[in-house]
Formats: structure tokens, C-alpha cells, sequence
């Protein structure tokens, strides 16, 4: 029995993907093999030596040591793309918000006193306050064109906007995505100078770290407007919020709530809701369940942040999966050790990603546990499974 313990709450969906005769869920497990979550802090969280592997229902793992998991061979999961429609959605929503000043109108028609006519009277004088500005023409710069952006980009042509996009990491598959009508810039500077909106879809990381600083908001166009529902930490709130009182930013909306922007009138801060339909709480639990029930019962993994994208069909007989340093001569004598123990090898795939290497091996007969034992003895060898 594989024991899946629950961090946060999981959608039941996700959930019925792991069958009860070969999984046990629950948020009071004790000595998982596996770890569910969605924003649970896991910094500081003790992880127990039962502990296989870890996935988040969702695509950020800033709440995830995930480096520190890797050198204990534990992999992490993640759901990218699964919310991306929803993301995409509240950013569109977000830009239409600070376009037509549609939160300031809120908040002057909810603090209108008076009868009627007098009401009226109020509105036909203060709506001048909010006029705004239409999209088609308006120039889009979308910084990071994963799931995410590429469907932002793709939306934005459809309203009738110019739009410039910014990835130098773009994958192939996004890149097939990508309407081709979506311009190429440069780099992040040059995209700033020429975009009446910013909209930025990176991870959070050293890289990224404060992209978009007061340098960056000097670049940009005068009454221009930033988008963040990637990170906070990636946009700069002392930045934005100096940049919106000297009149140089028009608006900042973002999903990040914070001391330093609550109560500005030109700041539309949400609480952190752009993966929050239950459509995309459904598609993101689906997905990593059915990851963990592919690395347990395969050994496939698939997904991963930490580790190396390693599947294969499986073959008739019985298949061992190894994490192991990133050393020379590892397969080697993961092969001799086979062989010598008279173990056919039918298929073997071995991948690494930085420090970190994971091998699959399928062979024709039963593997002895003194096999498996003497795998694990391999110096850089950090954990075997036999399935």
C-alpha cells in the first residue's frame, strides 16, 4: 500500500486517480511515501526517510526545497499548463480592469450618497474620472512564453492588439503554439520600450528576481501598465508604486497582495486567485496524480522540476529504477552489476539534468533483493527501486 499524505485540500477528482486497493490519501498519514500539496510551505517541513516522491498541484514550487528533495532522490512533480486557460483569463481580465479604470468606478459608485436624481447628478460629473482606453492598437509585451503566455499573446491578437513577446527559453512545442503574428523582441529592455502593457509569466528565480525594477519601469512607455500573475518578487512593489506616483505607470495589477500596495487607487491587487476555478483545480490534481501513479507503478517520470524526463514503455519483465549522481561510469556498473548476477537487460534509458541522473532498466527474470542491494551500494547511488 503506496500512503499519499495530503498537505492541502486536493480536488476529488485528482484523487479518485489513485485507486484504494493500491493507495491510501489522507492529510493525517504518517511515513509517506508520497506528499501531496498545492501552496503548503514544505520549507523546514521534516521529510520522512519513507518519503519517494512530491507533487504539487500546480505549476510554481517556490514552496518546495526542491533541490534538497533531488539529492535525496526524491523527485517533484508539478502540473504545467493544467491551469493555464484559467491564468490566461484573470490576466485578459486584469488588463480590461486597468484599461477602463473599472475598480476606481467601483469604488466611486459604492460611496455615492443621495436620492436618485441626486445620484444622477453625481455620476454625470465623476465619470470623467475614469475615462480609459481600448485594447485594439495597443501594443502587448508578454515576457515568458510558456503555457501561460502563449495563450495570453494568442488572446490579445484575437482582441485586435499588437503583440511582442520576450522568451529565450521558449520550447519547441510553445513555439508551434505561438500565433505567428506575435512579434520577437530583442530582450526584456527592448520589449519594455515598445509595450503600452507588460505582462510577465516567468518563474520566480535568481534570474528573475525583481525583472522589473525602477530601471526597467524608466524604459517603458509614459501612462504604460504592468501585469503580474506569475510571482510575486518579480515586479517590484516600491518600484511600481514610485513609478505610479510620478505619473509614469497608468496601473499595476497583480495576484499578489502586499503591505506596500494595499490601498493604492491605481494598484489592483487580487488574493493570489489565477488558478482558482475548479476547472483548473481539477486538471492540476488529475495531472500529478496521475504522475505519481506513473513513477510508482512504472517508473516513469514525467513532469519533473528536479529530475531528468525519463519514460518508457514497459517491457515483458521486471523493471529497476535508479537516482544516482551525475558521475562518469555510473551506467557502467549499473550495467556490470546486471550482468554479472546473469540479469538480461531488454530496454535501458538514462538521463540527467545537472547533478542529478535516473535510469531505467527493464530486464527478463525476477531481480534478487541481493541485486538490488548491491545497486545501492554503487558509490553515487542515492536510491533503487525494483517494480
Amino acid at each position: 500500500m503506496i500512503r499519499v499524505l495530503t498537505l492541502n485540500d486536493i480536488s476529488p477528482v485528482g484523487l479518485e486517480r489513485l485507486p484504494a486497493e493500491m493507495y491510501q490519501v489522507s492529510d493525517s498519514v504518517s511515513d509517506p511515501h508520497a506528499i501531496l500539496l498545492r501552496s503548503f510551505d514544505m520549507h523546514g517541513y521534516p521529510i520522512s526517510k519513507t518519503l519517494k516522491a512530491v507533487a504539487r498541484a500546480g505549476a510554481g514550487v517556490n514552496n518546495i526545497p526542491y533541490k534538497s528533495l533531488a539529492a535525496r532522490g526524491i523527485p517533484v512533480f508539478n502540473a504545467p499548463g493544467a491551469n493555464a486557460h484559467a491564468v490566461m483569463e484573470l490576466t485578459i481580465t486584469g488588463m480590461l480592469l486597468a484599461a477602463r479604470n473599472v475598480a476606481a468606478a467601483l469604488d466611486f459608485t459604492a460611496d455615492l450618497q443621495g436620492d436618485d436624481e441626486a445620484i444622477t447628478r453625481l455620476v454625470e460629473k465623476g465619470k470623467k474620472e475614469f475615462v480609459g482606453f481600448e485594447l485594439p492598437g495597443r501594443t502587448l509585451g508578454v515576457i515568458g512564453l510558456g503555457a501561460v503566455g502563449v495563450k495570453v499573446a494568442n488572446t490579445a491578437l484575437r482582441l485586435g492588439m499588437r503583440v511582442v513577446g520576450h522568451d529565450p527559453d521558449i520550447t519547441v512545442s510553445r513555439a508551434w503554439q505561438l500565433s505567428s503574428e506575435v512579434l520577437q523582441a530583442n530582450g526584456v529592455d527592448d520589449l519594455l520600450a515598445c509595450a503600452d502593457v507588460v505582462s510577465v509569466h516567468v518563474p520566480l528565480n535568481e534570474r528573475t528576481r525583481d525583472l522589473i525594477d525602477s530601471r526597467g519601469l524608466g524604459i517603458m512607455r509614459h501612462r504604460a501598465t504592468v501585469l503580474n500573475f506569475s510571482r510575486q518578487g518579480i515586479v517590484n512593489d516600491e518600484a511600481i508604486v514610485a513609478a505610479i506616483d510620478a505619473g509614469k505607470l497608468h496601473a499595476y495589477v497583480c495576484d499578489f497582495p502586499s503591505r506596500r500596495l494595499a490601498g493604492h487607487p491605481r494598484v489592483i491587487a487580487l488574493p493570489h486567485i489565477g488558478a482558482s476555478t475548479h476547472e483548473a483545480e481539477d486538471k492540476c490534481a488529475v495531472m500529478v496524480a496521475d504522475q505519481l501513479r506513473d513513477y510508482f507503478e512504472e517508473g516513469n517520470v514525467r513532469n519533473s522540476v528536479n529530475f531528468p524526463e525519463v519514460a518508457i514503455p514497459r517491457n515483458e519483465g521486471n523493471r529497476v529504477t535508479l537516482v544516482n549522481a551525475n558521475v562518469p561510469n555510473m551506467l557502467g556498473q549499473i550495467s556490470t552489476t546486471l550482468a554479472e548476477a546473469g540479469l538480461n537487460i531488454i530496454d535501458m534509458l538514462n538521463k540527467s539534468r545537472g547533478e542529478i541522473a535516473y535510469t531505467l532498466a527493464d530486464v527478463e527474470t525476477p531481480i534478487p533483493d541481493a541485486v538490488i542491494s548491491k545497486l545501492a551500494a554503487i558509490e553515487g547511488v542515492i536510491a533503487v527501486r525494483s517494480l
